[in-house]
Formats: C-alpha cells, sequence, structure tokens
C-alpha cells in the first residue's frame, strides 16, 4: 500500500524556520462584512503559525511569511468562521512580495456561517487557566519555532486538563508533521474521546488512518467527516484520496472534484490525484488538464518541474497509464 499522505484541517501550527537567505513575504487582506475577526495562518506541512485580532474594519497584515502552502482561518463569534488556503511565494505576490486578498464571509464556499464548530463541549468548560496558559505558551514556542517546547507546554496542558481538546488535536497535528503518524493517531483518538462531535481530530483521524493504509476505518471516518460539513475541502479531498487507494475510480473522482470546487487551492492537492486517477483510466487529456490547472494555482511548488516533466511525457505520448507515477 502506498504512502497515502494527506495533509491535516486547521489546527494551531506553524512551519519551520527557514534560512535567512529564502524570500519572505507580506500577507494584506480585508475580512467582508467588516468586523473585528480573530486572524490565523497555519502553515500545511509543517508547525508554524501567526494570529492576531483585526480593528473594526477587518483589515490585517501579516509579515515575514515564508514561501508555502497555508490555511487562513477568520472567526467572530456569532458571524462565523472562514477558512482558505493561500499560495505564498513569488509566483502569486506582486510588487514589494505582497499578497492582497479579500475574504467575504457570506459569499465564501469555505465559510462556517454562524460559528459552526465552535460550540462548547461540557468537557471544555473544565479546562484550567493554568492549562489555557500552557496552550497559549505551546503556540509562541510554536512561532519561533520551537516545536519539542511546544510540546512540552502541550502535554503539561493535557495533563493539568484531561478533556483539553484542542491541545490533544495540536498534539496529533504537530505529530503528523513531524512524521509520528501512530502518535497523531493516538492523540487524534484521545481528542474524540473527550468530544466526539469535534470535527477538527475527526477530520484529522480520518488523515491518520488514510496515511497508515487503515483504509476501511479511514473510509468510516473520511465519510463522517463529509456527511457532517459537506462544503468542507480536507473531508472531501480524503475521502476522495480514501476511494482512490480503493480502486473505486468513479467516487473518488466525484469527492475530489468537489474538494476543488470549493477550495481550487486547496493544499491536499486534489489536483494530482485526479491527475493519476486519470493516467491510469487511459485519460491523458484529463489528467493534462489537471496538472496545467495545478501549476496555474501552485507556480511555486516544489514539484513543478517534476509535473513539467510528466506533462511533456503525456503530451507527447510516452506516458503508461498501468505505472502512472505519483506526482505527490
Amino acid at each position: 500500500m502506498g504512502n497515502w499522505r494527506t495533509f491535516l484541517f486547521a489546527s494551531v501550527l506553524i512551519p519551520a524556520a527557514v534560512p535567512a537567505t529564502k524570500p519572505v513575504f507580506e500577507l494584506r487582506g480585508k475580512i467582508l462584512p467588516p468586523a473585528s475577526f480573530s486572524v490565523s495562518l497555519y502553515n500545511s506541512t509543517t508547525p508554524f503559525t501567526r494570529s492576531l485580532l483585526t480593528g473594526p474594519d477587518g483589515q490585517f497584515r501579516l509579515r515575514g511569511i515564508p514561501a508555502g502552502t497555508y490555511t487562513l482561518s477568520a472567526f467572530a463569534p456569532g458571524k462565523g468562521e472562514m477558512r482558505r488556503t493561500v499560495e505564498v511565494g513569488p509566483g502569486t505576490a506582486g510588487k514589494h512580495g505582497r499578497i492582497e486578498l479579500t475574504l467575504d464571509l457570506e459569499t465564501s464556499p469555505t465559510s462556517l456561517a454562524g460559528g459552526a464548530g465552535h460550540t462548547v463541549s461540557v468537557g471544555s468548560l473544565s479546562i484550567s487557566e493554568s492549562a489555557r496558559g500552557d496552550y497559549e505558551k505551546a503556540q509562541r514556542e510554536l512561532a519561533k519555532p520551537d516545536i519539542p517546547r511546544a510540546i512540552e507546554h502541550l502535554k503539561s496542558a493535557v495533563g493539568k486538563s484531561p478533556a483539553f481538546v484542542a491541545a490533544w488535536n495540536n498534539l496529533g497535528t504537530i505529530a503528523y508533521q513531524t512524521h509520528n503518524y501512530g502518535d497523531a493517531e493516538t492523540y487524534f483518538r484521545e481528542a474524540l474521546r473527550h468530544d466526539p462531535d469535534s470535527f477538527a481530530p475527526l477530520v484529522n483521524l480520518g488523515g491518520a488512518l488514510l496515511t497508515l493504509g487503515n483504509l476501511e476505518e479511514a473510509w468510516k471516518y473520511n465519510l463522517y467527516a463529509v456527511l457532517a460539513r459537506p462544503d468542507d475541502a480536507l473531508a472531501n479531498s480524503q475521502l476522495g484520496m480514501t476511494y482512490f487507494a480503493l480502486n473505486n475510480y468513479p467516487l473518488a473522482i466525484k469527492y475530489l472534484n468537489r474538494a476543488k470546487r470549493i477550495d481550487p487551492v486547496h493544499f491536499s492537492f486534489p489536483q494530482l490525484t485526479l491527475a493519476q486517477i486519470y493516467l491510469r483510466m487511459d485519460n491523458p487529456t484529463a489528467a493534462a488538464t489537471e496538472l496545467e490547472d495545478f501549476l496555474h494555482r501552485h507556480p511555486d511548488a516544489p514539484n513543478a518541474a517534476k509535473i513539467r516533466l510528466l506533462l511533456e511525457r503525456i503530451h507527447t505520448g510516452q506516458h503508461s497509464p498501468t505505472g502512472a507515477p505519483h506526482v505527490r
């Protein structure tokens, strides 16, 4: 079984430090309708985060952001949450390395209107102030980033307040991003044990099980996640990848296309899995369309050169439908 690696749902994470010689960028945005929002930027593959509170005009600015694929989350009590994948790099930045975007909470397909997903569980009411303090310390360590110290603070938090679901989920996400997939599964299960209705560890557990090759259980969790939130891009993408691993190509195409419609630049890169499916189905034209769309949306992707080479092979008829290469 291949390594069906997926990425994790929004959690309090942050990218690793980048050498000083590498460029950094500035992200400017405004949220509509205007209000004070908490804004967080999470790296999709490594522990890193930046957070701030906007003014009443809903405008924000994040500086010193390394190149990469990020999830941007904006939340205001009573208004809802919006998540958007943002590609940061020279191919998407304008003059002076700036990326500008506008987020409309009322029209975005990735919004969770009315604050869905932010209900308070009974267990969360028992979280001590000391545990919350440890959690905040962990976020500051991740921003440096000092991952070992962040893990220490998070373990201290759950030691003091075992029902601290966000801390368990954070531990699981860090474990996943540092390739400790068995630990990630354990942490996500522990989070769900304390709050079975929490969506973040639910969809994250589906991703961890998929990576571990436990396809039967991964299918159950990813299907449940899609049924719980039909408009969540990650849930749909992971369910599509699960069906791909099970060789059910029609359903894989259905859910991967849905993920792509919800968030065309999503960090799980549904275009790449779709391209592999189409190559195995001996449909090189459809595969090339997906790969070209990926390059258009992710011009600075580390695997861009590999994908361009694959496109050249497709256009010259040199691809092999039975041995379609992985393009992750």
